[in-house]
């Protein structure tokens, strides 16, 4: 088997789809301190900027967010995605997102792209699970 031509550099982007786009954008912007990039009304996409990548949000009313054949009403559009976080203060974390009411679930050392370090996982207001992680421990 022979190797790619490629290598994948990371994530691009994801895209959610989102009932609340301002209770979103107040999720996205405010908690997880992502900065609009981009908005296209007409589609019903805002896109946000999260470090090296984007964070796409479509409304479910615009052309792209419409629901596709077959999905189940209720169920989050991704088991999850993950951010890396620098720092990652544990304590100091998880009191940030207590402030704005946001949960911290189930904190553990995880494997992820740069090796094994702790994270956990938030909810944004859609129901979207959001593993937050910091730098490899060494």
């Amino acid at each position: 088997m022979s190797e790619p031509p490629f290598v994948v550099q990371g994530i691009d982007h994801i895209v959610l789809r989102v009932r609340e786009l301002p209770r979103a954008l107040a999720f996205y912007r405010d908690v997880l301190g992502c900065r609009v990039e981009r908005e296209q009304p007409e589609l019903g996409l805002t896109q946000l900027r999260a470090g090296r990548s984007l964070i796409d949000l479509v409304t479910l009313d615009g052309p792209l967010g419409r629901p596709a054949a077959g999905s189940r009403a209720g169920v989050p559009n991704v088991e999850h995605f993950c951010l890396a976080l620098a720092p990652f203060n544990e304590p100091e974390l998880a009191s940030w997102f207590a402030s704005r009411g946001v949960g911290v679930i189930d904190p553990a050392a995880r494997y992820g792209a740069e090796g094994q370090g702790r994270s956990f996982y938030i909810e944004d207001p859609d129901g979207n699970r959001i593993e937050v992680k910091g730098a490899r421990e060494r």
